[in-house]
């Protein structure tokens, strides 16, 4: 796997937010980040395609996709050197890959796919589509909520990642996420912390 694709090794729990476009992955990103005083990973593709639409009015093509996993592992790789235990991710690579199969007629870039596959994550935290519909400049399948819904669903299933539905109110979400995410805490052993390195720096 080319090292720009590449997760650096770091001992967190990976918590990643996975699921159609507005199905609150941002907003339940951030909650967690908050209630685990940790660092959270935003979407690149969201601020690269929205740059792009602004200057050319033009949506995601195949060669962008590259581009964006490689500025979703930098945001990755940088916010985990400044976590507590738990690193949040808006997104990962597989998402992307999942985007890309499902707008290119099953096309996905090899170097994208190997990265996709291979980067790990603890648990994946799918979320529903029982919020409503949010539009903007880069939203476009409104009327295939269900549909996208099941590709994400059934690619987790396809590679056997772990995963739990999120589903109902934010608080509802959030006290599933941190279930799950609290047992992950307690299962791995010597989990890195940047404010224990901080702490230790004074």
């Amino acid at each position: 796997m080319e090292k720009k694709y590449q997760q650096q090794p770091i001992n967190l729990v990976k918590v990643v937010l996975f699921g159609p476009e507005s199905t609150g992955k941002t907003t339940l990103s951030k909650k967690l980040a908050k209630y685990y005083n940790t660092s959270w990973v935003p979407e690149y593709a969201r601020e690269f395609l929205q740059n792009k639409w602004n200057r050319e009015q033009k949506v995601c093509e195949k060669t962008d996709l590259l581009p964006i996993a490689e500025g979703q592992m930098k945001l990755e790789n940088k916010a985990a050197k400044s976590a507590n235990k738990v690193l949040i991710c808006d997104t990962n690579l597989l998402e992307t890959k999942v985007y890309s199969e499902e707008y290119y007629n099953g096309f996905v870039d090899p170097k994208l796919n190997e990265a996709a596959l291979n980067n790990f994550y603890d648990l994946y935290l799918l979320t529903y589509i029982d919020i409503p519909w949010e539009a903007d400049n880069l939203r476009d399948r409104p009327n295939q909520r269900q549909e996208m819904f099941e590709a994400f669903e059934n690619t987790l299933k396809k590679y056997k990642k772990p995963y739990v539905l999120i589903k109902g109110s934010l608080d509802m979400r959030l006290k599933k996420s941190v279930e799950y995410i609290d047992k992950l805490i307690i299962e791995k052993i010597n989990l890195y912390s940047s404010k224990e390195e901080n702490i230790l720096e004074k």
